[in-house]
């Protein structure tokens, strides 16, 4: 008996979500151009499903950052209602936006590339991920947790820069300097 549409539909969505998943992790290891046939294989699906489902490697990457930054982006808000004050649902979002950004090896030049598939990837991290953080920093105001004059975009870019990491400049360094950058935001009165 034929599957029906419903099973087909589901299952093919599955096979697209394991493929992101292995996607995310080889991009973590190896960078934005790890080999397909790496990601296939993490996925156990055969090169030919991950290009029926992504046709460019800019449509994969896409596609992985897209999920995660939609992910990190509903964050902001959950944090907020959970936590005992703004300042600490700031500080957790942070420390998730920060994890996003250390481990995107190679996104950067990906992005200056020129490819015409990856060109919408920094709008919609601007557009999901600058009113997330000022979401939080608007509540950390009105708690007069952080001074007023604080915007989200500077924040997130202060961030940004602090987390290129390098040969002599790893996760942990990223982390430790993104703390400090948010213990300065902290008023103290």
């Amino acid at each position: 008996m034929p599957e029906s549409l419903g099973v087909r539909q589901a299952r093919a969505q599955r096979t697209r979500e394991m493929v992101v998943a292995a996607a995310a992790a080889a991009f973590v290891h190896q960078g934005v151009q790890a080999p397909i046939r790496d990601i296939a294989e993490r996925a156990d699906v055969g090169i030919g499903t991950v290009y029926r489902h992504f046709p460019t490697r800019a449509d994969l990457v896409t596609a992985v950052y897209r999920h995660q930054i939609d992910t990190c982006g509903a964050l902001a808000p959950r944090l907020l209602a959970e936590s005992a004050c703004p300042f600490t649902a700031l500080t957790a979002w942070v420390e998730a936006f920060v994890e996003f950004l250390v481990t995107k090896h190679g996104l950067g030049a990906a992005l200056g590339s020129g490819d015409p598939g990856l060109e919408n990837l920094h709008t919609l991290m601007l557009d999901t991920l600058v009113p997330a953080c000022a979401t939080l920093l608007d509540a950390c105001t009105a708690a007069g947790e952080t001074d007023p004059g604080i915007t989200a975009y500077t924040l997130m870019r202060a961030i940004g820069n602090l987390c290129i990491t390098g040969p002599d400049y790893d996760r942990e360094d990223a982390r430790r300097m993104v703390a400090t950058l948010l213990a300065g935001c902290r008023r103290t009165t």
